[in-house]
């Protein structure tokens, strides 16, 4: 347990951003797998959707430091590329 007030702060401080972070990472996991089923699913329209969303969610979490940035990029293009494979067949 924290025994000065600054350490108590920080305690309270990365509870929040512990909780802000997992509900970020938690909504990518979601963009993501619908942007998978929309792929499965052969829906056009609904991949190049989810796509976006699903962008947008990794940029989001990766300007806020959910996760990396590197990371959000190479989610993306591993995305990019099920899709270009997805719209050739």
């Amino acid at each position: 347990m924290p025994n000065n007030n600054s350490a108590k702060k920080r305690l309270r401080q990365s509870e929040d951003c512990r909780l802000l972070n997992s509900a970020r990472k938690s909504l990518v996991r979601t963009e993501r797998r619908k942007l998978y089923d929309a792929i499965e699913a052969g829906d056009a329209d609904a991949q190049v959707k989810c796509y976006a969303s699903f962008c947008s969610a990794l940029d989001k979490a990766a300007k806020h430091g959910a996760i990396k940035k590197n990371n959000a990029t190479r989610r993306k293009t591993r995305a990019a590329a099920a899709l270009r494979v997805a719209q050739a067949s």
